[in-house]
């Protein structure tokens, strides 16, 4: 009891000093004064200096010291001093007979109510515990401070005294050069940044905006993000990097706020300090209705539970690093002495949920509206009562500094060299060298070592903010990170995930709509690669599930692409074959026409001396119709699955069988010309005009031709070709004509030997004879000329199959054309009208 009198009187010196020195000196008075935002934020933070003592001290100890209203947001720091300090106290053999004690540091932790309010209460004459006597410090005990950095950096400024920070590791408190008595506990994030873009692929986010502080720490976060998600094409909508001085922030925030209102982004993350312009701008955005899916780190819980209004959105999305769970804190909260300790706990629950309260999966369907309160459905259900990552901090911090006291007193003891009370250290240097080098396993399992917490392989737990019943702020755990596993392994997110709303459906967050299958995207002018346009695949070309593809891919020859565009499907191989009905009907008809022709021939033969077919040179007669039996057996050659040799005998039998019967047309015109031109009986030359013109035309004719196709045989012949065009989904084998101009060359040829009969044959129209054939032969070419001319375009705009019909058709009515115009009045005479067939004497000669 006397170390405990000579303790409290103490603290009435070291108040006593402080509002004098508050007269004096103003630098210390810097803690409480409101007019300075330098620091505003160390009475938004908490700070214990952990003493330890051989008398035990009384029972309601807390309950006099401790007589300030307590904020919501820092029940857990004080649930976990009283937790840690009590289960310390309880174990025989780290602090043996001794007992520890925490006090806070003036000026954090409480509301602000006044410096003399908190110092000073009359109704029980106690006073409120301090650490700090205006840079006079006669002891070197260890301070604990948080969750913001800047509060350690601060108060290193006025003591020297050994400070271990439990909020989130900063790099800033690492360089113990600048800061040699400052320790963290907390592990570094090296892997942060990389777990929020495995969450964002996950769910494909890939338009997303980013709020960091404007300090060193924001612009590494941004440097190693911007270089991650460059890799995998996720975009940044917007980065909002918010100055830390409030008068430059102020002449920006509307800027900030109309970036984030008007972005497209639906998920934004946010990185930095709280109680700073960083937060400011945080509640700006909840009052402004901004309805975003926030991704950030576990301190932000506090404030996305309790005053984000989440009623379209999904909720609030934080990564912690994963620790243990500390079973016999949940005891000790259901079972709390509040008569030791001065926290009712059936009057903070909800300031307990407000901080770190999580709902069991099993029971995390809820009933919105079932209840008029929160409190109500806090009754109804059970929770898991889990320490946020800076609770779980500080209580490793606290058994840090048990273990340093066990080890200093240890000292103490072995030296045996106490001149002063036990337990009271006054080198901070040998208190920090011991802190420093502290290596221990806390209760739960967990190796902790002060001298290097950068764990390269921290594990995170991924948990959503539920504000459902509005101002619940229920945290849910929805899954890890695990960063030094495979990449496929590294991410578990719960397959029964629900968001803030209650739904199942992912939101989405992308500038463009996913090009789905048969599109490509292309890339909008001056914009970023995930903002594009989607456009249908060319013809044949196919893009497959994968989404945004860039190209769309060719199907090979033998395939084809479907209506969709989405796969490549096997083409049915087409060709005009004598199952085709079109292929069938034109060999029917190149069968009959033959047919017919070799009836008329026969005919012929049969009245070879009547003098209708003596008059029109029977021999000629014979030629002109086996010519045509040929040419309208050619069409065979068409149908059918083509092969090389089909295709070359094709347009060789066209071109020859079609020169013998328009030459022999042509001589048959000649024949009934000069008949009448040379009149003078006895002539030699009209003798050989007649008799010789037949013999020799149609062969110098037919070897011109001839030579026209060596020509095209030798240079570019026809082969086997495949139309992938003409008709969808199917391959049409055709012969190829090789070289177009030879077939134009073959074709010129027939028209110019069609054009001379014509000539020839209009020339002697109305040459006076009963069997003058002239008029039949000018109409016969006529038709066959119309024929030819019509078949250019039409064979030239077709493709496929039909090109090779309108060939064959043309063949077959050109042919029937010379059949009908010139011997079809000739077998009408010899059938029908064998009363015609007689001949006048002063033709004889030419009948002869």
């Amino acid at each position: 009891m006397k170390k405990l009198c000579a303790f409290t009187a103490a603290f009435l010196f070291l108040k006593f000093s402080l509002i004098l020195c508050n007269l004096t000196e103003l630098n210390c008075f810097w803690r409480i004064k409101n007019s300075e935002d330098n620091y505003r934020d160390l009475r938004n933070d908490c700070g214990f200096v952990l003493l330890v003592f051989e008398e035990p001290i009384e029972e309601n100890f807390y309950n006099h010291v401790i007589n300030f209203r307590i904020p919501a947001r820092k029940y857990e720091f004080f649930l976990v001093m009283f937790f840690a300090t009590d289960e310390i106290n309880k174990n025989p053999y780290l602090l043996s007979n001794m007992t520890l004690i925490f006090s806070i540091i003036v000026g954090m932790c409480e509301n602000t109510l006044g410096v003399l309010d908190i110092a000073y209460s009359q109704q029980n004459n106690s006073f409120d515990l301090i650490n700090y006597s205006c840079g006079i410090q006669p002891y070197c005990d260890i301070d604990l401070t948080g969750p913001s950095w800047t509060t350690s950096l601060k108060l290193s400024i006025y003591s020297s005294t050994p400070k271990i920070f439990f909020g989130p590791f900063n790099p800033n408190l690492s360089d113990h050069d600048q800061f040699p008595y400052v320790y963290q506990v907390a592990t570094k994030d090296t892997y942060l940044f990389q777990g929020m873009v495995s969450l964002m692929l996950h769910f494909r986010w890939t338009w997303i905006g980013l709020v960091i502080s404007d300090d060193d720490q924001g612009i590494q976060f941004l440097s190693d993000l911007k270089e991650k998600i460059h890799k995998h094409e996720i975009c940044l909508a917007f980065v909002n990097m918010i100055p830390e001085n409030m008068q430059i922030y102020r002449t920006r925030a509307k800027i900030y706020d109309q970036q984030l209102m008007t972005s497209s982004a639906k998920v934004v993350i946010i990185y930095g300090e709280m109680n700073s312009t960083l937060e400011v701008s945080f509640r700006r955005w909840a009052y402004l209705g901004a309805q975003r899916i926030w991704i950030t780190t576990s301190q932000w819980d506090v404030i996305t539970k309790k005053d984000f209004s989440l009623d379209f959105f999904h909720g609030t999305v934080t990564f912690a690093h994963l620790h243990s769970d500390i079973a016999e804190f949940r005891n000790f909260m259901q079972t709390i002495n509040t008569s030791k300790y001065p926290v009712d706990i059936s009057q903070s629950m909800l300031g307990w949920n407000h901080f770190n309260c999580s709902i069991l999966k099993n029971n995390s369907k809820m009933d919105y509206f079932t209840f008029n309160n929160s409190l109500e459905w806090l009754a109804q259900h059970t929770f898991d009562m889990v320490l946020s990552e800076e609770g779980y901090n500080l209580y490793n911090a606290v058994y840090a500094v048990a273990h340093t006291y066990h080890e200093l007193i240890s000292q103490q003891v072995e030296s045996q060299k106490i001149t002063k009370p036990k337990g009271v250290f006054t080198d901070c240097r040998q208190v920090a060298s011991l802190l420093k080098t502290r290596v221990f396993t806390n209760p739960v399992g967990e190796l902790v070592n002060m001298n290097q917490r950068e764990n390269q392989c921290a594990e995170y737990d991924i948990s959503i903010i539920w504000n459902f019943p509005q101002g619940l702020g229920l945290k849910v755990k929805i899954g890890k990170y695990f960063p030094c596993l495979l990449q496929s392994q590294q991410l578990h997110i719960s397959e029964e995930l629900e968001w803030a709303t209650g739904k199942t459906l992912v939101p989405s967050s992308m500038c463009s709509v996913t090009c789905t299958a048969g599109f490509r995207k292309i890339h909008q002018k001056q914009a970023t690669d995930c903002c594009f346009d989607c456009v249908q695949c060319p013809e044949n070309e196919v893009s497959n599930d994968t989404a945004d593809m860039e190209e769309c891919m060719r199907c090979r020859d033998d395939t084809y692409a479907n209506v969709e565009q989405t796969q490549c499907l096997q083409r049915a191989v087409s060709f005009l074959g004598y199952e085709d009905p079109l292929g069938m009907t034109l060999g029917c008809m190149a069968l009959s026409f033959s047919a017919i022709t070799v009836l008329v021939l026969v005919t012929f033969v049969k009245y070879k001396d009547t003098p209708i077919v003596k008059a029109n040179n029977r021999i000629l007669s014979y030629i002109l119709l086996i010519s045509l039996v040929f040419c309208f057996l050619c069409p065979l050659l068409f149908i059918g699955h083509p092969n090389q040799a089909t295709c070359i005998l094709q347009q060789i039998t066209f071109g020859v069988f079609f020169t013998v019967a328009v030459s022999t047309v042509l001589a048959k015109t000649i024949t009934v010309l000069t008949a009448f031109k040379l009149t003078t009986p006895g002539r030699k030359i009209r003798k050989i005009m007649i008799k010789g013109a037949a013999n020799l035309l149609i062969p110098i004719c037919t070897v011109i031709q001839l030579v026209l196709c060596g020509i095209w045989l030798g240079t570019s012949p026809p082969f086997i070709d495949r139309d992938m065009q003409s008709e969808h989904g199917k391959t049409i084998i055709i012969c190829n004509k090789g070289s177009v101009i030879a077939f134009h060359f073959v074709l010129g040829y027939l028209g110019s030997l069609a054009l001379g009969s014509f000539t020839v044959a209009f020339l002697a129209r109305n040459l006076p004879d009963r069997f003058n054939e002239a008029k039949f032969l000018t109409f016969s070419m006529l038709v066959f000329y119309s024929v030819w001319i019509t078949f250019l375009p039409v064979y030239h705009s077709t493709r496929g199959k039909v090109m090779v019909v309108v060939e064959v058709f043309s063949i077959l009515a050109s042919s029937a054309g010379l059949l009908g115009c010139i011997f079809v009045p000739k077998c009408y005479v010899l059938l029908i009208r064998p009363d015609l067939n007689f001949c006048q004497k002063k033709h004889k000669l030419l009948h002869q």
